[in-house]
């Protein structure tokens, strides 16, 4: 199945998701709403997803963001970006508050993702659990991005002066 886009993709990839929440007694919240976008750091922050207490949206979502630029990472397989989703709805099947503690560590754990919560990766058991999700939604859009996170920035020079040292000044 083509996708529309990377977020049709990952609400699709959420869905396919859910059984496996219902499985550990966590089920995923009713109103969920995932987009791409830079998290709430900006594109300089090092987070490679987010998710906002429903608390905070006017509708009363949980508001889950995944970065754009995730196609010019090295691990950025459609396992890898449902893992990184995964990892933030056991934020909104746990709740916020839950933050990394236990709550969250049982149902991170249950669905096969490893590693320290704050950052953890797809084990085994999530890669073969989340393997039917990923054949059934198809392939992922999301190497679309032709954006880095950090593009170089030129330097910036004093306008009109032919001086070295100025120069030098004016770049520190």
């Amino acid at each position: 199945m083509t996708q529309d886009n990377r977020e049709s993709w990952l609400n699709r990839v959420a869905a396919g998701m859910a059984p496996l929440f219902e499985a550990l007694e966590s089920p995923l919240p009713s109103r969920i709403r995932v987009a791409i976008g830079f998290t709430s750091a900006g594109r300089k922050g090092k987070a490679i997803g987010e998710c906002w207490d429903n608390r905070l949206s006017a509708d009363g979502h949980f508001e889950i963001f995944i970065r754009p630029d995730l196609a010019h990472a090295a691990d950025a397989m459609p396992a890898q970006i449902a893992a990184i989703l995964a990892h933030e709805l056991v934020h909104a099947a746990v709740g916020i508050p839950a933050g990394h503690g236990k709550a969250f560590k049982r149902v991170a754990l249950g669905l096969g993702l490893v590693g320290p919560m704050r950052a953890t990766t797809p084990g085994e058991a999530f890669l073969v659990a989340v393997a039917p999700i990923l054949e059934a939604v198809g392939p992922s859009p999301m190497p679309v991005s032709t954006r880095t996170a950090n593009p170089p920035r030129p330097r910036s020079r004093k306008p009109g002066c032919s001086n070295a040292s100025a120069r030098r000044a004016a770049i520190r």
